[in-house]
């Protein structure tokens, strides 16, 4: 995820969740906080559980975000934030605590007198990560149309262009999935097993081999000892947590998307 994704990222989740931007520079935002986000994000039970017991006026706070640290003046106090900040993870949480399933339709234009079909489709974005001792994240978003079992991998792409609206709009009409939205998460979750298992792990090989030469030094500091002490077992298992291979598929968030 590139610095200037995670600019955009930033001012669709804050603008969507109704607050004031009050600067939206190329390399930082600058945030005025709702209530509601205020008590997600900064971390203050205790003044907000005081609020509401005395009936005081709530004042949310203002957040400064840096995105691209190296072209902000010094002047701009903030967070910078990149993928894999812990503030970035907590704005990912938020995003899937307030919006993890959404049902929306498309906006076609409207023909009088003419019906128009709309497409189910299931949408599933997720996170693939994979982890050693180093670990890569790769984002994903997966559409399957629920009548002839289409699958697109970046369907994100193709719903940024398009206009939505919660209610179904004039002179259009839902068609119902031949496929119901549980199967089509498992044929997308058999998707990415697939594609998983035919990429390049010599990423997992290379982790091995650092773990079994940390393994042999280990080894040897305990080599003269006929019992090994808890210490060793302890560290042993410090090494399998450090470099043991493994890939996580996570579900952000998801939804039925009904296109023209």
């Amino acid at each position: 995820m590139q610095q200037q994704e995670i600019h955009q990222f930033l001012h669709k989740y804050f603008t969507e969740n109704g607050c004031e931007i009050i600067e939206n520079a190329a390399d930082y935002l600058n945030v005025q906080l709702t209530i509601d986000l205020d008590k997600q994000l900064m971390n203050r039970p205790f003044y907000w559980h005081y609020l509401e017991k005395t009936g005081g006026t709530p004042n949310p706070m203002q957040l400064t975000l840096i995105t691209n640290p190296e072209h902000v003046s010094n002047k701009v106090k903030g967070e910078v934030l990149h993928f894999g900040s812990p503030r970035l993870h907590q704005i990912f949480q938020s995003t899937k605590a307030i919006s993890a399933y959404i049902r929306l339709y498309e906006q076609t234009p409207m023909i009088a007198g003419k019906q128009s079909p709309l497409y189910p489709w299931l949408c599933l974005n997720v996170k693939i990560s994979y982890q050693c001792d180093l670990k890569k994240d790769t984002l994903r978003s997966f559409g399957l149309n629920l009548i002839n079992g289409q699958l697109d991998t970046t369907f994100h792409d193709k719903l940024l262009n398009k206009k939505w609206t919660p209610k179904i709009p004039d002179y259009c009409f839902t068609l119902t999935p031949i496929i119901k939205p549980v199967s089509g998460m498992s044929r997308i979750e058999n998707y990415i097993t697939q594609e998983i298992q035919r990429e390049n792990h010599q990423w997992a090989e290379d982790a091995r081999k650092r773990w079994d030469a940390d393994l042999a030094l280990l080894h040897s500091f305990y080599q003269d000892m006929e019992t090994k002490p808890e210490s060793f077992i302890v560290e042993q298992r410090a090494l399998q947590d450090q470099y043991e291979p493994s890939i996580e598929v996570e579900i952000i968030n998801g939804g039925l998307f009904y296109l023209q």
